[in-house]
C-alpha cells in the first residue's frame, strides 16, 4: 500500500511540471521579469515594471534528424539557482565584476535544455544538450519581437568587398558571410531596416524615452556567431546564421584568407553534451548606461589559463597607419631594419611595451610565416627590442597563421615574439570560431598574446583566453586612409561606445597627429589625417576599450609635440573603475576610468559644438589637481589647437569643459 502511495505522488508532482505552462523569473531587484510560455511552442517574453519591453518570442533548434528543440516541449526537471560574487578581471575596464543574477534551468524530454538568467540589467537564455550522441543543427531560431516600429542603431553588412574567387556574386545575400565586420551605423525604424541585408551585432533598439535595449551575444564557442534580418513582421527580427562550410580553398585577399566555395544544409556540427551561446538582452535604464555594461563578460567561460602573469597588455608603436613615414633620418624609410629600429627606440624611450611589425615582412603572396622578406632581419630587430624592452609583436595573415599554427607559435615564441595580430578571417562561421578558439589556446600554450584583426565581434573569448587582449570588428582609424569626405567617423566615434563596445574591446588604433576639421578631411594612404580635433584623438584613449592600444601615428610627428605625446603615453589601457558620466548615442560621451590612484576623463562630442559640466563627486575625500588638454579657441579652424590646463578641482567636484566640433577633451585627475 504504501509502495502505490509512492508512485501516485510521483505521477502527481509528473503532471504538475507537465501541466505548468507558463514559468517567472526575476531579476535580484524584481524589476525585471522574463515569462517563458511552454506550448506549441516555446516563447518568452521580458517586462519591466509592468511595461513590456519584449513581445513572446520563438527560441527554437531544428536538428538534422529533424527532432525540433522548444516544439511541444516536456518539462522534466527544473531547477533555480542565485548567485551574488564578484569576478575577477585583470585585463578590462575594471578590476572586479559583479556578477548577480536568479536563475531558471528547465530540462526537456529529448536530451536537452534551456537555461533563463535574470539580472538587473538583462536577461539572457542559451540551450544546453545533455545526450551523448553527435548531431548537427540546421537552424536555430533567435527572435526578438518588439512592441511597436522602434528606433534601431544597426551597422549592416556592406554590400562592397574585395574578395575574389567567392561562393557566390559580389552583393548577393550569401555574399554577405565572406566580409569584414566593420560599417557606420544607421539610425532607423525596424520597419526601415533593408531586408536584403544582414545586420551585425550587437544592435540597439530604443523604445522612446531615456532607456535602450542591446542585443549581442556571449560565450560564442565551436558554433556560428549571429547576424539579425527583419522578418515579414516589421517589429521583429530574426537571427541568421552561416551555414557550416563544405569546400574552403586558399584564396581571396593575397591569397591568405579561407574562401568558402561550398556549404552543408546546416550551421553546426556538435558532439553530446554541450553548451550553445547565450543569447543577450540587455536593458539600460539611460542609453549611456550601455557603454559600462558587463554583460557579455559575466556570461563567458572563465578562464582557461592558470598562470596570467605573463599576460602584459600595453600600448604598441605602429608603421602601417603612417606608411613608415619618418622624417630628419638619413636612411630611406620603408620596410627595413633602420625603419624599424627607430621605431623600437622611439618605443623605447616612451616607455611603449610593443612595436608591431604590421603586413611586408613575410613574402607576400606565400601565406608562409616563415618565409621573411630579404629587406628585413627579423631575429637581429627582435634582438635590439629585446635590449630595449620593447617586445616584436608580428602581423600575420589568417591562412599563413592556420596552416601552420602550433609550428609558428613554438618557432617565433622561442625566437622572442610576444604575440600576433591576425587578420583577414571575415567570417564567422562555426569552422572560423572554432579557429579563433585553437588560435588562442595555441598561442597560450607558448606564452603569446593574440590581437584578432579582421574578425567578428567580441563574445567574451577575452575572458576566457585572457592573451586574447584585443579584437577589430570597428570601422577604427585606419578607414581615415581611403575613406571619401562623406563618410563621418566624429559621430561614429561617439556612436561606437554604447554599442559595439558592448561586446567588448576593439582595435580602433587612436593617436592621429594630423587632425581636420570637417571641410578640411581628405583620404590619403601614405600621410592619413583624422577626423576632429587633436584632444579629441588624445581622449579616445580613455574612451575606448582596448587593452592593446596603438600609437599609430610616425614618431616624428609625435616627437613634433613631445606634450601631448607624454600625456598619451602615460595612459593606461587596463582599469580598476570605470564610470559613465553622461552621454547620448551619436551625440557625446564622457567616461572615467581609474588606475591605481589617478583618475583619467574622457570626452568626445559629434560635430556639434558643445560644453558639459562634469560631476565628479565620485573623487574621495582630499584635495585634487587636474591636468586638462582641452580645444583651443580655434579649434573650429584648425584642429590641432589645444589649451593644456594645470588645475585644482573645484570642492563642489564641478568641471566645466568645452568642445569645438568634432572634439574632445581629457585629463587627469590625482590627490594633492
Amino acid at each position: 500500500m504504501g509502495r502505490l502511495i509512492l508512485v501516485l505522488l510521483f505521477f502527481c508532482n509528473v503532471t504538475v511540471v507537465f501541466s505548468q505552462k507558463v514559468f517567472s523569473l526575476y531579476s535580484p531587484d524584481n524589476c525585471l521579469e522574463v515569462r517563458i510560455n511552454i506550448g506549441e511552442k516555446m516563447e518568452y517574453s521580458v517586462w519591466k515594471g509592468g511595461e513590456k519591453l519584449l513581445c513572446n518570442s520563438s527560441l527554437s533548434m531544428l536538428l538534422g534528424d529533424g527532432q525540433k528543440w522548444g516544439h511541444r516541449a516536456l518539462v522534466r526537471k527544473i531547477q533555480r539557482r542565485k548567485a551574488d560574487r564578484n569576478i575577477s578581471s585583470p585585463f578590462y575596464k575594471k578590476a572586479h565584476v559583479k556578477d548577480c543574477y536568479n536563475e531558471l534551468e528547465l530540462h526537456f524530454r529529448g536530451d536537452y535544455g534551456v537555461i533563463f538568467r535574470a539580472y538587473n540589467d538583462g536577461v539572457a537564455y542559451r540551450f544546453i544538450s545533455t545526450g551523448k550522441k553527435s548531431f548537427v543543427v540546421k537552424e536555430e531560431t533567435v527572435e526578438y519581437c518588439f512592441p511597436d516600429d522602434w528606433k534601431s542603431h544597426v551597422a549592416f553588412v556592406r554590400t562592397q568587398g574585395y574578395h575574389k574567387n567567392n561562393l557566390s556574386q559580389e552583393g548577393s545575400f550569401e555574399d554577405q558571410f565572406f566580409k569584414s565586420f566593420v560599417n557606420t551605423y544607421s539610425h532607423v525604424s525596424l520597419s526601415e531596416w533593408d531586408r536584403g541585408r544582414l545586420a551585425l551585432v550587437p544592435i540597439v533598439v530604443s523604445p522612446g524615452d531615456e532607456s535602450a535595449i542591446c542585443i549581442a551575444e556571449s560565450d560564442v564557442l565551436n558554433y556560428p556567431g549571429l547576424y539579425f534580418n527583419r522578418s515579414d513582421n516589421k517589429n521583429v527580427i530574426r537571427g541568421v546564421f552561416a551555414p557550416y562550410p563544405k569546400e574552403i580553398r586558399q584564396g581571396g585577399f593575397n591569397d591568405l584568407q579561407g574562401v568558402v566555395y561550398s556549404r552543408e544544409p546546416y550551421i553546426a556540427r556538435c558532439e553530446g553534451a554541450r553548451s550553445f551561446p547565450w543569447r543577450v538582452f540587455i536593458v539600460a535604464n539611460q542609453e549611456c548606461q550601455l557603454a559600462d555594461n558587463d554583460m557579455i563578460y559575466r556570461l563567458a567561460s572563465p578562464s582557461c589559463i592558470e598562470d596570467i602573469s605573463w599576460i602584459k597588455p600595453g600600448k604598441c608603436a605602429w608603421e602601417w597607419w603612417n606608411d613608415c613615414n619618418l622624417t630628419g633620418v638619413d636612411f630611406r624609410t620603408g620596410l627595413n631594419n633602420e625603419t624599424y629600429r627607430y621605431f623600437i627606440d622611439f618605443a623605447s624611450s616612451h616607455g611603449l611595451e610593443y612595436l608591431v611589425i604590421d603586413e611586408g615582412w613575410s613574402a607576400r603572396g606565400q601565406a608562409d610565416l616563415f618565409s621573411v622578406v630579404p629587406e628585413i632581419d627579423l631575429e637581429d630587430l627582435i634582438y635590439y627590442a629585446r635590449q630595449k624592452n620593447v617586445g616584436i609583436i608580428l602581423w600575420a595573415g589568417y591562412y599563413a597563421f592556420y596552416r601552420n599554427m602550433e609550428a609558428v607559435c613554438r618557432y617565433y615564441s622561442e625566437l622572442g615574439v610576444k604575440g600576433f595580430k591576425i587578420d583577414f578571417m571575415d567570417r564567422n562561421d562555426q569552422l572560423m570560431v572554432a579557429f579563433h578558439e585553437e588560435a588562442a589556446r595555441v598561442a597560450a600554450k607558448y606564452k603569446l598574446l593574440i590581437d584578432f584583426h579582421g574578425t567578428y565581434p567580441p563574445t567574451g573569448l577575452q575572458r576566457t583566453y585572457p592573451n586574447v587582449v584585443n579584437f577589430e570588428a570597428v570601422q577604427g582609424l585606419e578607414h581615415m586612409k581611403w575613406a571619401a569626405p562623406s563618410v563621418d567617423q566624429v559621430t561614429h566615434d561617439v556612436t561606437i561606445p554604447f554599442i559595439r563596445m558592448v561586446a567588448g574591446p576593439f582595435d580602433y588604433t587612436p593617436g592621429a597627429m594630423r587632425n581636420a576639421i570637417k571641410s578640411f578631411y581628405r583620404p590619403n594612404r601614405s600621410y592619413p589625417m583624422s577626423q576632429g580635433t587633436r584632444c579629441r584623438q588624445m581622449a579616445e584613449y580613455v574612451v575606448f576599450e582596448s587593452p592593446l592600444s596603438m600609437l599609430c601615428d610616425s614618431p616624428t610627428e609625435y616627437e613634433n609635440d613631445s606634450v601631448c605625446t607624454d600625456f598619451i603615453v602615460d595612459i593606461p589601457t587596463v582599469w580598476d573603475s570605470t564610470i559613465v558620466l553622461n552621454g547620448k548615442i551619436g551625440k557625446y560621451v564622457t567616461i572615467a576610468r581609474k588606475k591605481g590612484n589617478v583618475w583619467y576623463v574622457g570626452a568626445m562630442t559629434d560635430w556639434s559644438s558643445r560644453k558639459l559640466s562634469l560631476d565628479l563627486s565620485f573623487l574621495d575625500k582630499g584635495d585634487y589637481v587636474m591636468e586638462m588638454f582641452q580645444d583651443g579657441k580655434n579649434a573650429d579652424r584648425v584642429a590641432t589647437d589645444y589649451k593644456r590646463v594645470m588645475g585644482i578641482v573645484p570642492d563642489n567636484r564641478r568641471i566645466n569643459i568645452d568642445m569645438a566640433p568634432g572634439g574632445g577633451c581629457v585629463f587627469r585627475v590625482s590627490k594633492k
